[in-house]
């Protein structure tokens, strides 16, 4: 399990205005450290030129230099048009040093307008980026984002490469040179090409999905860490740009021996979701500093920008036993089941709520009967893990009109969070009346609960009327003097400040926003609260479900501020738990969900 944190600097270059060259774009930077300093070469785009009949914006290749890898300057044109195969534009290039050479693979513009036949990888090489040593056509077929490994593979040059980028499907592809004149060699490339099938990686999950290469070949112990871009929807509405990593074998990078089950970055920030082409996040470098994985990226075709992982933590995550490292599920699972012989609960039992009182873990699940009207059910368990005691009836059922069915189909009491704050327990669920999801309160006397006088308060609605909203909890303390309600409005995770918990005028007003779906991600459709937060040396935790666009729920968590728990201080990345285990009932389909979106 893993954040990113992205860089209180971003973005790191934006386009320059008195800079004619890199006026409407500086982005899809790769950087590399010389010793103490980062250079970073990035795709610059110029002002549309004004004497031309298409107005062509030119991209070129910019160069700037940094002492502490955020802090960019003495930007300057490196790369620019030269040759027929260029003409119309260098963009986006990928760096690595071997030996004493810096060998710089960037996309190469031949034709306009732009097209598969004239979108090609060419090279460049320096050794001191005061000037090109050499240039060259490198691909006769159409690709894009090639780069060099830092050291040979079985004493040979190696590269990946996307190859069909601009004529889909993409497959990003692996190559070996037996010597450096065989990386701009037509009769090499044509027998390469004619077996792509055997060099491409099996990356792709769906037929519409798109991949191009990210950033170089990072070199670790565990293996070489690869990230790369994943557009899912490529080409339709709904399109979304993110991040994905791979594991590669140190000895054969043509094995995967790890990788993300979906993408673990997506556009958030404004400068991801504005720009030449809004709603991108494209990984094009990555450096490790201070045990940290740097990952450099293009913001929304307009910006370079950086984010940071814990390198340990991502490389534990993406092998093939993380989920098994960080969550270990009770054999005896499931604890609780219906009972048929119950017809108030013969449908289902689940989405409990749990508090420990007295030595006991006693426990509030949702009950399903065969009419679909959910109501509370009670068990009882001096560990957590087996059941001692399960009462026969229910002990909260629906008695307001805001939880009474209006028309066929789920109704009731549903997805209790209990917290307990004083001697009360405040019960907040959702209360269905068919129609509109609203939130609910009621409570009891911790005395009355753990002697089984389930004397309820009159329950109470905290949400306005005819908005859907549902998953809340409250907090367990005040917080500068005030209750504190997290809940979910339409798909966004939100919070409201009460003065008092007394809510006959439904006191909830304001939708303070938490997170929100990330789409493209593992939660990218809807969050909602899982259960009520707990206080760490760290901040507050808070566990949330997140479901993604093919309605799959998985779980996931976000670090609270201490003192002001609207504050987000992480959130993880990918999700710590999600559906692998057999249904039971009579159905043996596994429910496994690799695609994130």
């Amino acid at each position: 399990m893993f954040s990113i944190f992205r860089s209180d600097k971003n973005p790191l270059l934006s386009p320059l205005h008195n800079h004619q060259w890199e006026a409407s774009g500086a982005f899809n930077g790769c950087p590399i450290k010389d010793k103490n300093i980062i250079r970073l070469l990035y795709r610059a785009i110029s002002e549309p030129e004004r004497l031309s009949d298409n107005h062509i914006q030119l991209s070129t290749i910019g160069y700037a230099e940094s002492r502490d890898g955020v802090r960019f300057s003495k930007r300057r044109q490196f790369i620019f048009p030269e040759n027929d195969y260029e003409k119309f534009g260098c963009e986006d290039p990928r760096v690595t040093k071997l030996g004493n050479t810096y060998y710089i693979f960037y996309t190469a513009l031949s034709n306009y307008p732009f097209n598969a036949d004239g979108i090609k990888v060419a090279l460049a090489t320096t050794k001191d980026f005061k000037k090109i040593d050499f240039k060259h056509l490198v691909t006769p077929f159409n690709a894009k984002a090639m780069a060099l490994f830092p050291s040979k593979i079985g004493g040979k040059m190696a590269a990946l490469l996307t190859v069909n980028t601009d004529r889909p499907p993409s497959k990003i592809a692996y190559v070996e040179f037996e010597k450096e004149e065989d990386i701009w060699s037509l009769e090499f490339w044509e027998n390469w090409y004619a077996n792509l099938d055997i060099h491409a990686l099996p990356v792709k999950r769906f037929d519409d999905d798109h991949i191009e290469l990210g950033a170089p070949p990072v070199k670790t112990k565990a293996g070489w860490l690869l990230i790369y871009c994943h557009i899912q929807r490529y080409g339709k509405s709904g399109q979304s740009f993110g991040m994905e990593a791979l594991l590669l074998d140190l000895k054969n990078p043509k094995t995967i021996i790890g990788r993300t089950k979906g993408s673990f970055m997506a556009p958030e920030e404004y400068y991801e979701k504005i720009g030449n082409t809004p709603n991108i996040v494209f990984p094009t470098g990555a450096l490790i500093k201070d045990k940290k994985l740097q990952i450099f990226y293009g913001a929304s075709d307009t910006h370079c920008a950086m984010a940071e992982v814990d390198l340990k933590n991502l490389l534990v995550a993406i092998t093939p036993q993380a989920s098994e490292r960080v969550v270990h599920r009770f054999v005896g699972n499931p604890i609780i089941s219906p009972r048929p012989e119950l017809n108030w609960e013969a449908k289902g039992t689940f989405n409990p709520a749990a508090i420990e009182l007295g030595g006991s873990v006693h426990i509030l699940y949702r009950a399903m009967g065969d009419d679909s009207i959910s109501t509370f059910g009670y068990a009882r368990s001096r560990d957590g893990f087996s059941i001692d005691e399960r009462l026969d009836e229910p002990i909260y059922t629906p008695k307001v009109d805001f939880e009474i069915k209006k028309r066929p189909g789920n109704s009731g009491c549903e997805d209790p969070r209990i917290t307990k704050i004083d001697d009360l327990l405040y019960v907040v669920y959702t209360a269905f009346d068919g129609e509109v999801p609203r939130v609910a309160v009621s409570s009891i006397t911790v005395d009355n609960f753990l002697d089984k006088k389930w004397q309820w308060t009159e329950p109470l609605l905290f949400t306005p009327p005819n908005i859907d909203d549902k998953d809340a909890c409250l907090f367990p303390k005040k917080i500068n003097g005030n209750y504190l309600i997290f809940h979910r409005v339409g798909g966004s995770l939100c919070a409201d400040y009460l003065a008092s918990l007394d809510a006959k005028s439904a006191p909830v007003r304001r939708c303070l926003e938490i997170i929100n779906p990330r789409p493209g991600m593992w939660d990218g459709a809807k969050v909602g609260v899982a259960a009520p937060p707990l206080l760490c040396e760290e901040g507050w935790l808070l566990l949330y479900h997140g479901v993604s666009k093919n309605t799959n729920y998985r779980l996931g968590a976000i670090l609270l501020d201490k003192k002001d728990p609207t504050v987000v201080l992480a959130r993880t990345a990918i999700p710590f738990l999600e559906p692998t285990e057999e249904l039971i009932n009579g159905d043996s389909e596994i429910i496994k969900d690799i695609a994130s979106n």
